[in-house]
């Protein structure tokens, strides 16, 4: 029988968990979203079009969804820690040898077959916190990865565009893969064995039936199509605008361009805002607010005022992680049974948003305009208002 206590908020072991936790995070947003600023170079250098480039980013999210569906059956399966060490590890070497391909379909395979690997990080991270830490510490230790994940996505983002622009987006790629490769070590040794889980041998009817219940479940589905609707629309706008502030009548460099991901900052006062609002207020409510005021923000990229573009987007992506960070929260805490399974969904129905819509609206900017393209998003978080508007808890909340 375990008797050992989880961690607490001012323990040692909590602050390795936070540390360790924020470099996993750090590391799979670097990789997961390497190429996105990289788009235009990519598009440029091997001659091919808006949509066809950006496959770069969303074969990577699909593989992730691929991943995290099987992972919703087998994560039990495999100890918490050995499964995102070889997660971290395995994907930076698959960053690294990406550097060298010649060929776009092949880069677009190897994106895939990295995505699936790293969605072992992300299929039991959150399992991990709630099985390992206190509940009233909690909601700080899935902040803290949420923190890492923007931090990782915006750091990864800036320098793959400035580091392409001064030795050539292949080195840059290079060079975030060996960085990857280094956290995913560092993880390595770090990280603490698991006290409050053991593998078990995978039960497929029970898995299907757990499934089937948080699938049929009208409150976690709204969440998990909330999840997908934020991330599809989140990656939309960060796939596609540097096209557009590179054309008239920006016409940025790539080196301004790059400092333009510094909105992700926002995103970090995002997840640590509404772990500290959370306590004060209903989370459905903190949602709720948060689709509000991405809409809001999404308003102001029609401006062809550069200005009112970087308020903008500022306040969409500092809303986009308080969204994320809420309905991430909702989802564990919701689950009293089959938390891996439960987490797992919601990152599947996440990453299909990314693939899917990330994919979907550049084909759609390619044929229309950038003001027909925001309106499309607009409808979207419309839809996501509507699901966050009926889905009130009063368990979690």
């Amino acid at each position: 029988m375990i008797t050992e206590e989880k961690a607490e908020k001012h323990s040692s072991r909590f602050k390795i968990i936070r540390f360790c936790i924020f470099l996993s995070g750090l590391s799979v947003f670097a990789q997961l979203y390497l190429f996105q600023p990289l788009l235009p170079m990519v598009a440029g250098y091997f001659k091919t079009s808006v949509g066809d480039s950006s496959l770069l980013v969303s074969s990577t999210t699909t593989g992730m969804a691929a991943g995290l569906f099987f992972f919703a059956f087998r994560a039990d399966s495999f100890p918490r820690k050995k499964l995102m060490v070889f997660s971290l590890i395995v994907s930076g070497m698959l960053t690294v040898v990406s550097a060298w391909i010649p060929s776009l379909s092949l880069m677009i395979a190897i994106g895939a077959a990295k995505g699936f690997i790293l969605s072992g990080v992300s299929a039991v991270a959150l399992a991990y916190l709630t099985e390992e830490v206190q509940l009233s510490a909690v909601a700080l230790a899935i902040s803290t990865y949420l923190s890492g994940n923007t931090i990782g996505g915006m750091s990864g983002r800036i320098s793959a565009t400035i580091l392409a622009g001064e030795l050539g987006w292949r080195n840059a790629v290079l060079i975030i893969g060996i960085e990857s490769l280094l956290l995913g070590l560092v993880f390595w040794k770090l990280f603490p064995e698991s006290k409050f889980f053991r593998p078990q041998k995978t039960d497929y009817h029970l898995k299907m039936k757990q499934m089937k219940r948080l699938l049929t479940n009208p409150y976690m589905l709204r969440l998990y199509c909330t999840a997908f609707l934020l991330m599809g629309f989140f990656v939309s706008i960060y796939n596609y605008l540097t096209f557009r502030l590179e054309a008239a009548p920006f016409s940025l460099s790539h080196f301004f361009i790059a400092f333009i991901f510094l909105m992700y900052i926002f995103g970090v006062f995002g997840t640590m805002i509404t772990s500290r609002l959370s306590d004060r207020f209903k989370r459905a409510d903190i949602l709720k607010s948060s689709v509000g005021l991405m809409l809001a923000g999404l308003l102001f990229l029609i401006s062809q005022n550069i200005y009112a573009v970087i308020f903008g987007l500022g306040l969409l992506t500092l809303s986009f992680f308080a969204a994320h960070t809420m309905a991430s929260q909702m989802t564990a805490l919701h689950a009293k049974e089959g938390k891996s399974s439960a987490t797992s969904i919601y990152w599947l129905f996440y990453y299909c948003g990314s693939s899917f819509l990330g994919s979907g609206t550049g084909y759609l900017l390619h044929a229309t305009s950038w003001n027909f393209f925001i309106g499309m998003l607009s409808v979207v978080l419309v839809i996501c208002l509507a699901l966050t508007t009926f889905n009130k808890s009063p368990k979690i909340d």
